[in-house]
């Protein structure tokens, strides 16, 4: 397999402050890439920065070419869908309008509508609650919400973000299942930031360990599960 995303040398500041040192990563085209570490370690940084978000230095290349220097709007053109910490819904509007936004780089309408058909293939309870208005979902529905929004660009990678905060692990366990049926079914790659380390080992084919803004460990999902210190510090044994 080639790498869809490859990073190297990844910097990212907030104004004067530095938060990543030269975070070198990749994702192959149809994989997915864990990013595993404590609060603070840079996880998040990491997907501000591939999409723009914040400043940043050093080389992304996606699908082979650089996009280090283009815009977020550009960046999601390329195919590329962020489900930001937080699920990011438009809590006034309606799933419906929520889901039509995400569709709105697109130009072909059947199209459009097909793949609203396939969002509700993998999440059902979406189209029974189409009129209603986001914030009224529970947490669950919304970060279901948010990762059908992200598929209705057609994406060729997702950057997810802590996608089971704060949810039951009942809705956790459904939700991450579906995350593996898309990957497997759409061929969608995923990047994954996760503070549940088993939960991400388990989803993951590689995954890496960022602490104070640089890679730690990386290696497999088997490697980075095996290593006594992941154990330790994130697995619990």
């Amino acid at each position: 397999m080639s790498a869809l995303l490859e990073v190297k040398g990844l910097q990212a500041f907030y104004g004067d402050t530095q938060a990543l040192f030269g975070v070198d990563f990749a994702v192959e085209a149809g994989g997915i890439t864990a990013l595993l570490g404590a609060n603070g370690a840079g996880k998040t940084t990491t997907l501000r920065a591939v999409c723009a978000m914040v400043r940043r230095a050093g080389e992304i290349r996606f699908a082979g070419d650089r996009i280090d220097g283009r815009g977020t709007e550009d960046i999601v053109r390329q195919g590329l869908a962020h489900v930001p910490d937080g699920r990011g819904t438009f809590v006034n509007l309606t799933v419906d309008e929520n889901l039509r936004l995400g569709s709105y780089i697109r130009r072909d309408a059947r199209a459009v509508a097909r793949d609203l058909e396939l969002v509700f293939g993998y999440f059902p309870r979406l189209k029974e609650r189409l009129r209603q208005q986001a914030g009224t979902l529970s947490g669950g529905e919304q970060q279901m919400l948010a990762i059908s929004r992200a598929l209705m660009l057609r994406p060729r990678l997702m950057l997810l973000d802590e996608p089971s905060f704060g949810l039951a692990p009942r809705i956790v366990q459904e939700i991450f299942q579906i995350m593996r049926r898309i990957n497997r079914d759409e061929g969608v790659g995923m990047l994954l930031v996760e503070q549940n380390a088993k939960l991400a080992l388990d989803l993951a084919d590689r995954a890496y360990l960022l602490e104070t803004g640089r890679v730690a460990i990386a290696g497999s999902a088997d490697e980075v599960r095996a290593d006594e210190n992941i154990r330790r510090a994130y697995l619990g044994h």
